[in-house]
């Protein structure tokens, strides 16, 4: 069984886009509900710190940062862009969801622990190295991968990422580095409306879009031909999931069909790889999912299998 760390705060829970929006809090206590069952009892549960100015200005710069923290509101809500919507506890909320990463990729590099889920939100893997989008503040896996870089000195991160929607945010930082590697399986065409399998960046992108009503072969065979042998002869030091799972065929925001035993499965993969060449170091992130019950479910099978790497 792998030592497995469950980084959460409370104040992402305060995060509070308004009435009727998809991204809301009861996300978060549907999964940390599921998390109490006795069995994941072997988590060490950890709370998340937040991360600081600094840490998040290696990848979206100071300016950007300070817009974004200086603009939250003492009361109400203030918009970024139709859907990204700020409340008075947004601002801690994005802090502790990078500083979960990071304490993530602290503990793994450590030896602390084999891997990591952090159960936070907002999400992050819409928001732009200089943009804000998509219910999403920060990049808190990009956030995580740059931490690495610079305070660890882990040269060749691999950005892993089965949203049911693209992440155009992490491919944006990725895509012009080779010691980056980033793959997305997602639906397409549907929001952000990238992803196309020919954004390759320096040969060291993988995108592969899924039509609608793809379900778990479809889903399966993409990343088995395409992602699995890439990733391997890219030699990951550091292997990190963006952990959406609005791709459950019970998703109202999506159109594909995969069940829970698919979220372990691209799980227990990518742990795999991780051994061989990641000495079995694995971060994950929760970005998307939005019917409750399935997001508990796919969660719980996600960090069972992270459990039993």
């Amino acid at each position: 069984m792998a030592r497995t760390i469950l980084l959460t705060h409370p104040a992402c829970i305060e995060h509070d886009p308004g009435q009727g929006h998809p991204e809301r809090p009861d996300r978060l206590r549907a999964i940390l509900r599921r998390l109490d069952d006795p069995a994941f009892k072997a988590l060490e549960r950890r709370e998340a710190p937040k991360a600081s100015r600094e840490q998040i200005a290696r990848l979206h710069g100071q300016a950007l940062v300070d817009e974004i923290l200086d603009a939250v509101p003492a009361s109400g809500r203030v918009a970024l862009d139709p859907d990204t919507i700020m409340s008075p506890g947004s601002g801690e909320a994005a802090l502790r969801a990078a500083g979960a990463v990071i304490a993530a990729v602290d503990a793994v590099i450590a030896g602390e622990a084999d891997n990591a889920f952090c159960a936070v939100r907002p999400p992050g893997h819409h928001a732009e190295p200089g943009r804000p989008m998509g219910f999403c503040l920060f990049n808190n896996i990009a956030i995580g991968a740059a931490h690495a870089r610079a305070a660890h000195g882990i040269s060749r991160v691999a950005m892993l990422d089965f949203d049911v929607h693209h992440g155009n945010g992490t491919q944006a930082y990725a895509e012009d580095d080779a010691t980056l590697f980033f793959a997305s399986s997602h639906q397409w065409p549907l929001y952000p409306g990238t992803g196309a399998a020919s954004e390759k960046g320096v040969g060291n992108v993988v995108n592969l879009p899924l039509r609608a009503t793809s379900g778990s072969a479809e889903f399966r065979a993409a990343w088995e031909s395409q992602v699995f042998p890439a990733l391997a002869r890219f030699k990951p030091e550091l292997v990190m999931i963006s952990a959406g799972f609005d791709a459950h065929r019970r998703d109202p925001l999506g159109g594909l069909q995969l069940v829970e035993d698919d979220h372990a499965w691209i799980t227990r993969e990518l742990s795999s790889i991780a051994k061989v060449h990641a000495k079995g170091r694995v971060v994950s992130t929760l970005e998307g999912g939005y019917d409750l019950d399935a997001l508990a479910a796919s969660v719980a099978a996600h960090v069972g299998a992270l459990m039993a790497a």
